[in-house]
C-alpha cells in the first residue's frame, strides 16, 4: 500500500544511521543482550518530559527488545508493561529515546522487533514472554512485572497494531501514534489516546480523527501535535514524550497528577495551545473525573 511504501525507506535509512552511530554499544548487544544506560536524575512528579528516577537497561531478544528499570530484580514494586509496535520498515532502535524515557519512569517496555507489526502478533508474544519470565524464579523479572496493567502503543503501522492489540483482554489502554488505517477500533474496550501530527503528510490527521470518531463506545481523546510531521516522534520524541508518559502513568499507575492532564474541567492538554493544534474528548472521556485515571 502507498502509506507503507512511503514510510519504509526513511525509517530504514534512519535505523541504519542510528545503528552506525551506536558503534560499540550495538556490537556489545550482540554478545551481551543487556546494555545498561547511565543513571538518570530524579524528576518532579508533574514534569513528564524529564527523565524518570530509574536507571535503565536494554535487552535485545530474537522477537522482542526490552527496555526496563535496570535494578528491577531488587525493586520493591511490580512494574507495568507497555507493548510497542514499530512503523513500517522500522525497528525498536528507531524509537530508542522514547522507550528509554518510559523505562526511566518505571515501565517495562516490550518492543516488537518486527518491521511489519500491523497484525500485533509479536506484541501479543511479548506479553506471553513477560508472563513466563515473571513466573521464572531464575529471571531478573521474577514477580516484578505488573501483568494486571498493560498498555499498547506504536507508531504508524505500529499505531494500527496498538489498536488491533487493544482487543486483547490483557490490554488496559491504547495509545496509537499516527496510526495507519488497517485496524478496527470497534473491537477495543479500553480507554484510548489517539495522537496525530498537524503536518503529517503520510497519516493525515483526518485519518486519526476517523478512529477517534468511531471510538464512541470507549473514553477516547484525540490530540494533534502542533507542527509535527510523521517522523517527529522518531529519534528524540520531542513533544510526544510528555503526553505519552502522562497517559501511561495515569492509566497504568493510577497517577492522579498525570490524569489531570486529560480528564476533568482542568484538563491540561486542553489549554496547552503551544503543544496542541487540536484536542478533542468524547462524551465518555468527559465523564471521567480528574481524580481517577
Amino acid at each position: 500500500m502507498l502509506w507503507r511504501r512511503n514510510l519504509f525507506a526513511p525509517l530504514t535509512a534512519l535505523a541504519l544511521t542510528l545503528t552506525a552511530s551506536a558503534g560499540g554499544g550495538t556490537a556489545a548487544a550482540a554478545t551481551d543482550p543487556t546494555v545498561v544506560a547511565a543513571s538518570p536524575a530524579a524528576s518532579p512528579d508533574d514534569d513528564f518530559r524529564a527523565t524518570g528516577p530509574y536507571a535503565t537497561a536494554v535487552e535485545v531478544g530474537a522477537i522482542t527488545t526490552l527496555y526496563y528499570p535496570r535494578d528491577i530484580a531488587d525493586s520493591d514494586r511490580r512494574h507495568p508493561v507497555i507493548v510497542w509496535g514499530n512503523g513500517t520498515g522500522g525497528a525498536p532502535l528507531v524509537y530508542r529515546d522514547l522507550m528509554l524515557h518510559w523505562a526511566s519512569q518505571g515501565f517495562v517496555v516490550a518492543a516488537a522487533n518486527t518491521p511489519m507489526s500491523n497484525l500485533g502478533i509479536s506484541m501479543r508474544a511479548s506479553i506471553d514472554m513477560l508472563t513466563g519470565r515473571n513466573a521464572d524464579p531464575g529471571s531478573i523479572f521474577f514477580d516484578r512485572v505488573d501483568l494486571e496493567h498493560i498498555g499498547a502503543s506504536g507508531h504508524s503501522q505500529g499505531g494500527a497494531a496498538a489498536i488491533v492489540v487493544g482487543s486483547d483482554p490483557r490490554i488496559d489502554t491504547i495509545l496509537p501514534i499516527q496510526p495507519g488505517p488497517l485496524a478496527n477500533i470497534d473491537a477495543v474496550r479500553v480507554p484510548a489516546l489517539l495522537l496525530a501530527g498537524q503536518r503529517d503528510s503520510i497519516v493525515f490527521p483526518a485519518l486519526v480523527k476517523a478512529f477517534y470518531n468511531a471510538a464512541d463506545h470507549i473514553p477516547a481523546l484525540y490530540g494533534e501535535v502542533r507542527g509535527a510531521d510523521h517522523f517527529t516522534v522518531v529519534g528524540d520524541p520531542g513533544p510526544f514524550a510528555a503526553p505519552t508518559t502522562a497517559w501511561f502513568r495515569a492509566q497504568l499507575m493510577g497517577d492522579r497528577t498525570a490524569g489531570a492532564q486529560f480528564f476533568g474541567p482542568g484538563c491540561g492538554i486542553c489549554t496547552d495551545t503551544a503543544t496542541w493544534s487540536d484536542v478533542r474528548r468524547n462524551s465518555l472521556a468527559l465523564s471521567v473525573p480528574a481524580a481517577t485515571p
